[in-house]
């Protein structure tokens, strides 16, 4: 299955949609993804993975190793909405506690709207 990635930015918040699975062969284009997110200035990042079906060790160190980058910058990523089998990755792992992990989409909206207000 191949990875797809769309991201809107506003002010210095980014939301990127990625849709797809996440393993060894499609980490790369997430990597780029959402490292053009942090060049083109955004600080934090929120990562809708509503429509990931599956996400592998490979792309777990994708997203912490941008989360790091984030952080390197005074900024952060944040997960939003991961299925139940991409939850119980993080969970199994550990990195339910190192990610901010949000359960709604909602939070999608109220980003845009937050990073908005000057």
């Amino acid at each position: 299955m191949e990875l797809k990635i769309s991201s809107r930015s506003q002010s210095d918040c980014a939301v990127v949609a990625v849709r797809g699975e996440i393993d060894l062969y499609t980490a790369p284009q997430l990597q780029s993804g959402l490292g053009d997110a942090l060049e083109d200035g955004a600080r934090r990042l929120v990562v809708d993975m509503s429509r990931v079906e599956f996400c592998d060790s490979t792309g777990m160190s994708v997203l912490l190793s941008v989360m790091k980058r984030a952080r390197a910058a005074e900024g952060d990523l944040e997960l939003v909405a991961p299925k139940p089998a991409v939850r119980r990755v993080l969970e199994v792992t550990g990195l339910d506690a190192v990610f901010t992990v949000g359960d709604s989409t909602d939070v999608l909206s109220e980003a845009a709207e937050s990073s908005a207000t000057p």
